[in-house]
């Protein structure tokens, strides 16, 4: 097999062999789909190409090659072990009802075997087919082809639909595939494994997936299954884990597609290289930090614009950022070093992903703002927390409270994921039935509070933008004087409705500065916080709000920075970072003396 020493070198033999074959190198998709609100993230090869198997006509023609950048976050307990990966790059060869299946087994084969490609031993390969089901008969064609070019009759195996069928959901295009093994022992397994020592089977790591080829034909909508209009081929060749198994790795960390961010960890923290290797906390602990600094890395640099926040695809990058801070400590190495490292993986992919070169800036600024802000939430949160198991180990306890786990939810910002991992390793569970009992409480009170403040729901997009209203009110009393005083308030998911006491129309010079002001204050991402207190301890720091008998004394204040004291109901966003781009898209009377503002957030 030949040894890969680049992941640049397999990308580039990829696509030269299929453009010889009149395929268009097409770039690699965003990982923020376009087109798919079902998924945060690009999950497989195939879904930028999703419209284009339905029938839309490809501008690049019907024959396509590419490499797409994918993120898969479904096993993050599992990272760390030798194969899984949150961040990963698949190779892909499409058809648009151009070839079929004869052209698409016989170049796959031609590829893994021929000496100037992979130079794979073709007695080394296996490959599974459809078996069939009620609605799709048993794919002998397919194993009729493989046959055809010389592979053995028991190196050919049926599996049924669990196996060998492909979709990217519960709904949309799918169709039988035939997966294509590498056997890496060529020993079978035990007598009383040799039933399932079949590729696609078997459990004692003999046999590796190095491509799928999936025969894209059917539509599957409210259940029922339909031909497509056309016959499309859509396949995918992981990259890690192809080079791990042409390079005679043991893992995908052993590979060139890591080696540099890995040398450079170990360069920074408190543990000589083969101390490493022979623990297996510190091997997890190495891997982890890999794995999900490249990832953020990819997640930043994208021309999506995703930032750390707390729901969607925001709340995946800070789980990732903050996950990776916590094993930084079990490796010795400073959270800042960890993220100075983000420089080694942009040299190392810049060059095949330009966005992360240019984006190289942002990048390192949020990382460094994220790992900033965690700092505080993970030494105050894990000190409650090994205060809680401390306490629960004295009990002769072995369940975390779920009231526990919520608390550090709701006070340090700790994620139930992190106070489940935590807990685990010192053997101890966590009651989250209760802590959704808790969370869902947590939620009624904020619909409760929503509802008190104007709010149409409780919404991610309505939170951001209630919190938005705080920083264009005292922007407002900042450019008009303070006199502009809130008068009412109307949001929705879509937009925000502001009114305030104002006597003539805003000039467009003042509209324009309040922008700018709201703008600035968003792009200082000012951390937002949260206290109960009295009236009048309110009322003598300054805070804005309307103070009546209907809150028995006290009042719930929020204050972003030394920008806006508010008394509000909330809910509110945890930074104003995560608001986006602020614009007022109308200035207009609301009666007598008082103006109303409509603005969006982008």
């Amino acid at each position: 097999m030949k040894h890969i020493d680049s992941p640049g070198q397999l990308r580039t033999s990829y696509l030269d062999f299929f453009a010889a074959r009149g395929h268009a190198v097409i770039p690699s998709a965003s990982l923020v789909p376009d087109r798919d609100p079902s998924v945060l993230f690009t999950t497989a090869g195939m879904h930028p190409l999703v419209p284009y198997f339905l029938g839309a006509e490809h501008p690049a023609g019907t024959r396509l090659v590419d490499y797409q950048k994918c993120v898969r976050t479904n096993d993050i307990e599992e990272v760390g072990d030798p194969t899984h990966l949150t961040f990963f790059e698949m190779l892909g060869n499409w058809s648009l009802g151009d070839y079929f299946k004869q052209d698409s087994i016989r170049w796959s084969h031609e590829f893994l075997v021929r000496e100037d490609c992979l130079a794979i031993d073709p007695d080394r390969l296996w490959v599974t087919v459809f078996a069939g089901n009620d609605s799709v008969p048993r794919d002998e064609e397919s194993a009729a082809l493989w046959r055809s070019l010389g592979i053995a009759q028991d190196h050919i195996v049926f599996l049924p639909e669990e196996h060998n069928w492909w979709a990217a959901g519960p709904e949309g295009p799918c169709g039988p595939d035939t997966e294509i093994f590498v056997d890496l022992t060529g020993t079978r397994c035990p007598d009383e494994d040799a039933a399932t020592c079949l590729p696609g089977l078997c459990g004692n790591a003999r046999f590796f997936e190095i491509w799928n080829n999936v025969f894209m034909t059917f539509d599957r909508r409210d259940g029922v299954i339909r031909p497509l209009p056309r016959r499309n081929v859509d396949t995918g060749m992981g990259l890690e884990r192809t080079i791990a198994v042409l390079n005679g790795a043991a893992t995908v960390y052993e590979t060139p597609c890591f080696a540099p961010i890995i040398d450079a960890l170990v360069g920074k923290g408190a543990y000589p290289p083969e101390e490493i290797r022979s623990d297996a906390k510190l091997t997890r602990a190495l891997r982890i930090l890999s794995d999900h600094l490249r990832t953020s890395v990819f997640i930043l640099g994208d021309r999506g614009q995703v930032s750390p926040g707390n729901q969607g695809a925001g709340y995946v990058l800070r789980r990732l950022i903050r996950r990776a801070v916590r094993y930084t400590q079990h490796l010795g190495v400073k959270a800042s070093d960890w993220v100075a490292t983000a420089d080694v993986v942009v040299d190392m992919y810049g060059e095949a992903y330009p966005e992360l070169v240019e984006n190289r800036g942002r990048i390192l600024a949020e990382l460094a703002k994220e790992q900033e802000r965690f700092a505080q939430t993970i030494e105050r949160g894990t000190a409650r927390l090994s205060h809680a198991l401390a306490e629960l180990r004295q009990s002769g306890g072995d369940t975390l409270p779920g009231d526990v786990a919520f608390q550090l939810y709701d006070t340090f910002g700790f994620p139930l994921e992190f106070t489940v991992e935590i807990a685990a390793e010192s053997g101890v569970g966590v009651d989250t039935d209760a802590y959704r009992r808790q969370f869902a409480l947590h939620q009624e009170r904020s619909r409760s509070q929503a509802a008190k403040s104007g709010l149409a729901d409780d919404s991610e997009e309505s939170t951001r933008y209630h919190t938005a209203t705080h920083l264009l009110h005292a922007a407002l009393r900042e450019v008009l004087g303070p006199h502009a005083l809130q008068k009412g308030s109307n949001i929705t998911k879509d937009r925000l409705r502001f009114d305030f006491s104002h006597p003539t129309a805003m000039t467009p010079e003042e509209i324009r500065r309040v922008e700018d002001l709201v703008r600035s204050w968003i792009g200082e991402r000012i951390e937002v916080t949260h206290s109960v207190m009295p009236q009048a301890e309110a009322r003598s720091e300054g805070a804005i709000g309307v103070f009546d008998e209907k809150y028995d004394g006290t009042v719930s204040v929020y204050r972003i920075g030394e920008r806006s004291l508010e008394f509000c109901g909330g809910p509110h966003v945890r930074n104003t970072g995560e608001l986006g781009h602020f614009r007022i898209v109308k200035e207009q009377s609301s009666g007598a003396g008082v103006r109303r503002i409509r603005a969006v957030l982008a």
